[in-house]
């Protein structure tokens, strides 16, 4: 793949037990989703998160987030290494399929990325988007979270951005817009920070901006801090490692409209996509690649 080769196994695996779907379901996902996700990928630092004997029958089973790229690399996957407090990590770049299916074979069912790229001198870029991670507190469905995201796409708006939301494959909802390079991590952070303070001044019996667990139930959670350089999200169209293989699947807001709204499994993302594209194209404007 790609001019390389890649050494699979135990391609009858169950991962997810409740739906059967195994390490050979997963690669043959990211393999078929590759062209529609590496542009959300590209040169970004990618963290894993994996499940090596799958999710379990009730989607607690044992995970792991790694994030240097270890020992056991091919030699062609490109890499990204990251100043952190008290040492060095080098990450790998989910650039092209083969580096997508290799992960996949490792059980990396969930790929987390920052908001930035790396630069063409291999250093941290300035952010190139930004995003809500909104969280449903106890109590509150995935419609009514959907109505605060309408409420984040007002006010994006309102500072001359456009947003699109992703259904997270979780419980809540991503919403994106594009930025064209003239804030840095700290500035979009910022922005972020206070655009769902000012939401939750409005509205504090549906949102909150804080991070203590305490205020949440019955409320949505604007996650903002997620524009800050050394946080990631789950990728858009990554897979997740839950009950039921779902996936952070782009979507429209008229969708996201929908009363019955829900999140979406991998063979329903990928038949979307085949027949209506990809929602979130609109992130990529201006995109060198």
């Amino acid at each position: 793949m790609d001019g390389h080769r890649i050494r699979v196994s135990n391609l009858g695996k169950v991962l997810y037990p409740s739906t059967g779907t195994t390490k050979g379901d997963v690669i043959g996902y990211y393999r078929a989703i590759a062209e529609r996700m590496l542009p959300y990928c590209r040169d970004r630092p990618a963290t894993r998160k994996r499940w090596p004997d799958g999710v379990g029958d009730d989607g607690r089973g044992e995970s792991f987030f790694q994030k240097d790229l270890g020992g056991s690399a091919p030699d062609w996957v490109r890499t990204g290494r990251m100043q952190h407090k008290d040492h060095v990590n080098t990450y790998p770049l989910v650039n092209d399929t083969a580096t997508l299916v290799w992960l996949a074979q490792l059980a990396s069912l969930e790929l987390h990325v920052p908001q930035w790229r790396f630069d063409a001198s291999g250093e941290p870029g300035r952010p190139d988007r930004m995003v809500f991670d909104l969280d449903p507190g106890e109590g509150v469905s995935l419609p009514r979270c959907a109505r605060v995201a309408f409420l984040v796409r007002d006010a994006l708006r309102g500072m001359g951005l456009d947003a699109v939301p992703v259904t997270s494959g979780g419980s809540g909802i991503h919403v994106y817009a594009a930025l064209d390079g003239s804030l840095t991590s700290d500035d979009a952070s910022n922005a972020a920070h206070e655009l769902a303070r000012s939401l939750e001044a409005e509205r504090p019996d549906e949102i909150t901006s804080s991070m203590k667990r305490a205020v949440r139930p019955g409320r949505v959670f604007i996650d903002w801090s997620q524009n800050n350089a050394a946080k990631t999200t789950v990728a858009p169209y990554s897979m997740r490692g839950r009950i039921a293989p779902t996936v952070a699947a782009p979507r429209t807001w008229r969708e996201l409209a929908s009363p019955h709204l829900r999140q979406l499994r991998y063979r329903e993302v990928l038949g979307r996509v085949a027949k209506r594209g990809d929602p979130l194209a609109a992130l990529l404007i201006g995109d060198s690649e």
